[in-house]
């Protein structure tokens, strides 16, 4: 009897230690596009924040990011990172530290980088950040076909080509890009945001602080499980060569994670049950006159970072191990968070969970 007990109970540590059981019944993805692992790990470039070429006003940004050391540099220009994720969570890619997460795609521009991110896959797409419906199935569409998770998956981006990176048609995800209303009947705050929509200057990226309280309103009014929010706005600033706005932009994207984060924490449905998984598409040139490009042209462009807090992640803050992690595991460990739910489609690739990412018991 003893015997049966003893492999009965190895039994059970074999399964926990195999696959762990998850304190995460929310998941919140957050993308920043093209921002830089530089100025996550590093604060205000040093090369680029004085230099006129790219910033308006010199003296004044360097008054608001500017600092001697890295750490803190990096403090004044996302507090929320260096303060509440650092202190509860962790933050991987810091590559002078030998900590490295790299993209695997040829391109390593957005569209392959997001399908990287939300499919495993690596593919070579013939259209390069066109609109264009991606064939892979992505882990938003595996969630949403579980029985655990139909129907409360919901997606907020700046850029309007998600609905065909996640291929909205087929998958059946709802996808609010671009400036695309929010079409809330009977909700004052949504017709606002739809109402001050319309009379925007329209591009292909809506500015972030629109795509942000449209995702804000959606989850006080549904209430969903797993949420995508997709900001743009960093890589529009550095293409533009804007390297002023570029830090401003991560400033106030750092702001509003935080303002989100206190809106889950103080709300009984997803306090203390909810993580962030926070990463970018791709990095962007490192030398001072190739940060405002990204590209299999520019080195540097594969180096990214991803930040992780919520209750399941033993909080170790910046990462110093060395190790080698790739985007390609982010989708199978979106996947292994929330416990892989039953489902046809399940991404591919091995979660970073097994590869390092140590979860809290």
């Amino acid at each position: 009897m003893k015997f049966i007990l003893l492999l009965l109970a190895a039994g059970l540590v074999f399964s926990a230690s195999a696959q762990p059981a998850t304190k995460t019944r929310h998941l919140f993805i957050i993308t920043i596009d093209g921002f830089r692992w530089q100025e996550v790990f590093g604060g205000a470039d040093p090369l680029l924040v004085g230099n006129g070429d790219y910033v308006r006003d010199t003296a004044l940004t360097r008054q608001l990011y500017w600092d001697s050391t890295a750490v803190a540099r990096r403090q004044k220009l996302l507090p929320f990172f260096w303060s509440t994720i650092a202190g509860k969570g962790r933050l991987y890619g810091n590559r002078l530290l030998g900590n490295k997460v790299n993209v695997k795609n040829f391109y390593k521009i957005s569209y392959p980088g997001y399908n990287e991110i939300f499919t495993g896959h690596t593919d070579a797409i013939s259209s390069p950040n066109l609109a264009i419906n991606n064939k892979n199935t992505n882990v938003l569409e595996y969630l949403n076909n579980s029985a655990a998770y139909h129907g409360k998956v919901a997606v907020f981006t700046s850029w309007n080509v998600f609905p065909y990176i996640l291929n909205a048609s087929r998958s059946g995800l709802p996808v609010n890009s671009g400036y695309q209303p929010m079409a809330e009947p009977g909700d004052a705050t949504a017709g606002l945001i739809d109402s001050l929509q319309v009379t925007m200057r329209q591009s292909k990226t809506r500015h972030d602080e629109l795509t942000y309280l449209c995702a804000r309103e959606y989850i006080s009014l549904h209430h969903p499980d797993v949420l995508f929010l997709g900001f743009g706005e960093t890589d529009e600033f550095a293409h533009a060569a804007r390297y002023d706005l570029y830090l401003h932009q991560a400033a106030d994207i750092d702001r509003m994670i935080a303002d989100l984060w206190f809106m889950v924490q103080t709300d009984p449905y997803y306090r203390d049950s909810t993580t962030f998984l926070i990463t970018t598409d791709h990095g962007r040139g490192w030398k001072p006159n190739k940060w405002t490009t990204h590209g299999f042209w520019a080195e540097g462009s594969g180096d990214i970072w991803m930040a992780v807090l919520g209750p399941a992640i033993e909080p170790e803050g910046e990462m110093r191990t060395k190790e080698q992690l790739y985007q390609k595991q982010m989708a199978a460990t979106i996947a292994s968070l929330l416990g892989n739910p039953p489902a046809p489609g399940h991404p591919p690739g091995t979660s970073i969970f097994f590869a390092g990412m140590k979860m809290a018991q």
